[in-house]
């Protein structure tokens, strides 16, 4: 059972027939941005403009997944949570226990945390978040460089804390599943002092747990606790601070084709192979602490103000398999099939983060023109170390014999650093039922390595858009943004910064008396200097890249007991990248019921499809993915107190793959995953 913002209520007939589960919402008039959400549909979203607006009057793409959907569907990771969001693609490199590798519109977006950027670069981001601190994912499709400058093109997801209440609400709960999943998790929440000055809350988790990889852990330690002091109705300040230690490994072994979606006379690889040692490692340790502050000077003018301090460390040695040699991976022994090279790195990468934003909102009329206008400035600064090596071995991967790892002695790479500050203005305009937004934001931008020279880059990014409410429900838009994103130096190369443009033309339509809410959007991106990996650490950019697209996405609640999402994508990237189907869909539904007049069941299930594709990049062709439809399910029953859920991902144990890459490695997705949970909320 996920704290919220309501309760749930059952009733009993005089003769003790149960009716359905109600569902009451005590603060439904009160929904912000930031606020708990009952169901599967937002009402509203800041990511798209800073500001507290309604999605239906939100001229681009944005989609929420609540805290509800992220609980019923039993997400135990952020690709989880995005297996059914519009524009995105959840799992681009499948089964990766060291990051979440998620692409929206066919790139990599950027990762916020309550508005502020939470990394620069692959080895800052891999402490990977959890879920259940979440209060909601915000996901901005396509640029937003106006206001947050590091934007990509792609597109922004945005995670939102759970943040203190003023109700007292806590929970406690297990879980256990499959790959022996342990897990203890607590989140308690509410008022330290009687007048409601003082509010608190506290997260915790506790796992150990294997993954479907031999000799490869999921263990972790979190605790997150926050602190709201709030003297008046004016003034808030939250207090943030996390602290989060993983041990895991690489449940990618880069395999190549042959012996995975190709034939090998030895056989298909078992998902399950190890072609490391035991003692690999892949280990993180994030700290952060930071704050959120509003003060509202009067009915017009709203000062805010975002500050976090990030420290990662990730201490990684790992083995993964050389599949870029020649004859298709075996290069190591091009006749039998069987012994595979294999990389050895070892590396140890320390990153400091320090992210300010700073806004004033303003609410004024100019004749009929009824205006929110933003000015802000924001700051964020990155030091990053790193120490490292590689060797190289070789093993036999159908029957490969341990004991054999030597751990290579690190070199200090040069230290690298980047400053960024940028200023903005946007102003959102309401005449009658039209609804106008414009911005205009200037950013610089300092990169360095140690021994260089730093590397200083300006622009100017803009965006703008009009949408159109009519009287019934249906509001069409088009608008235009801009990204300018500059690229952390990676072990001591300097790149240049991400450019990036998109039009975008859709409709919104939400109808009267409904709880649903239904939106498409037909988009044309185009960006340049992305950065791309034809090997591990070899590092090269590209020039431009053009997608176009369309989308199309519905969420809410059909009737009182039965809640929904769904969507489609169509991408066409060009050139790819790497592999990116062009047909994804899905669609996701839980029913409540009674059961012998006894409340509180619900069962869910979801449907999962990617078209079949193939990687086209770096010269080279990758073999034909075959298309894939997998199943997700979940049974439950709640009451006031408890809940008890089982959750089934891919039920029908489906072996497939993520994508095979034109380079030569293949990628597995995630086998059937069953996870029992037991919550008691008191």
């Amino acid at each position: 059972m996920a704290i919220t913002a309501s309760s749930t209520v059952f009733a009993q007939t005089s003769s003790g027939g149960g009716l359905p589960e109600v569902r009451v919402d005590a603060n439904a008039e009160k929904e912000t941005a930031t606020t708990p959400v009952i169901g599967y549909r937002a009402k509203n979203a800041a990511t798209a403009t800073k500001t507290d607006t309604p999605l239906a009057e939100t001229p681009q793409a944005v989609t929420v997944v609540t805290r509800d959907q992220i609980v019923d569907q039993g997400a135990t990771n952020l690709q989880d949570a995005l297996n059914y969001a519009a524009g995105v693609r959840s799992d681009a490199y499948g089964l990766d226990a060291r990051t979440d590798s998620v692409r929206v519109r066919g790139a990599y977006p950027d990762v916020y945390l309550d508005g502020l950027r939470q990394a620069y670069g692959y080895y800052t981001s891999t402490t990977r978040t959890e879920p259940y601190t979440l209060e909601r994912l915000e996901v901005l499709r396509g640029p937003s460089g106006m206001l947050f400058g590091s934007g990509t093109a792609a597109g922004i997801v945005n995670m939102v804390s759970k943040r203190p209440l003023q109700e007292t609400q806590r929970e406690v709960g297990v879980q256990l599943g499959s790959w022996n999943r342990r897990q203890l998790q607590a989140d308690l929440t509410g008022p330290l002092t009687a007048d409601g000055q003082w509010s608190y809350r506290l997260i915790a988790v506790a796992r150990e747990a294997d993954t479907q990889v031999d000799f490869v852990p999921d263990d972790r330690r979190l605790i997150a606790p926050s602190l709201t002091w709030r003297p008046n109705a004016a003034t808030s300040l939250t207090l943030q601070g996390l602290y989060q230690k993983d041990k895991s490994g690489t449940t990618s072994q880069f395999f190549p084709w042959e012996g995975t979606i190709l034939p090998n006379p030895n056989g298909r690889l078992p998902t399950s192979r190890f072609i490391g040692e035991p003692g690999d490692h892949y280990d993180s340790e994030r700290k952060t602490f930071g704050w959120l502050f509003e003060h509202k000077f009067n009915e017009n003018f709203t000062f805010r103000q975002n500050f976090r301090h990030s420290e990662n460390e990730n201490d990684n040695s790992y083995h993964y398999g050389d599949s870029f040699s020649i004859a298709g991976g075996w290069g190591a022994d091009p006749i039998f099939k069987r012994r595979i090279g294999r990389f050895l790195d070892s590396y140890l990468t320390r990153n400091r983060i320090d992210t300010l934003d700073n806004h004033l909102e303003s609410h004024f009329a100019t004749g009929a023109l009824k205006h929110t206008l933003l000015i802000g400035a924001d700051y964020s600064h990155q030091r990053e170390n790193v120490w490292g090596a590689t060797t190289y071995s070789e093993i036999d991967a159908y029957a490969p014999l341990y004991g054999n790892r030597v751990e290579p002695e690190r070199v200090a790479f040069p230290r690298t650093k980047q400053r960024a500050t940028g200023v903005y203005i946007q102003d959102q305009v309401k005449l009658d039922r039209w609804n106008f937004i414009a911005g205009l934001r200037r950013d610089r931008v300092v990169s360095g390595a140690e021994g260089s020279e730093d590397a200083t880059n300006s622009a100017t990014s803009k965006r703008f858009g009009v949408l159109y409410a009519f009287p019934s429900g249906w509001s069409p838009y088009v608008s235009y943004a801009e990204s300018f994103t500059p690229q952390s130096p990676q072990q001591g190369q300097v790149f240049r910064p991400l450019q990036g443009e998109q039009w975008e033309v859709g409709v919104k339509y939400e109808p009267a008396g409904r709880s649903m809410a239904f939106s498409a959007a037909a988009y044309d991106l185009r960006e340049k200097n992305q950065i791309a990996q034809p090997i591990p650490n070899v590092y090269t950019q590209l020039g431009q890249t053009k997608t176009r697209g369309l989308e199309l996405e519905a969420r809410g609640s059909i009737t009182p007991n039965l809640d929904v999402t769904a969507h489609y994508n169509y991408t066409d990237l060009d050139p790819q990248i790497e592999g990116l189907p062009r047909h994804q869909a899905a669609v996701w539904a839980k029913y409540r019921f009674a059961i012998a007049g006894v409340p509180g069941f619900s069962a869910g299930a979801g449907v999962r499809y990617m078209g079949s594709f193939r990687d086209v990049s770096f010269g080279g062709y990758g073999p034909r993915i075959p298309s894939v439809t997998l199943l997700d399910l979940v049974l439950a029953y709640e009451t006031a107190k408890w809940r008890y859920a089982l959750n089934i991902n891919n039920a029908t144990d489906k072996e497939y793959f993520s994508t095979c890459l034109a380079r030569g490695d293949c990628w597995w997705g995630t086998r059937r995953n069953v996870v029992a949970s037991a919550t008691y909320r008191f």
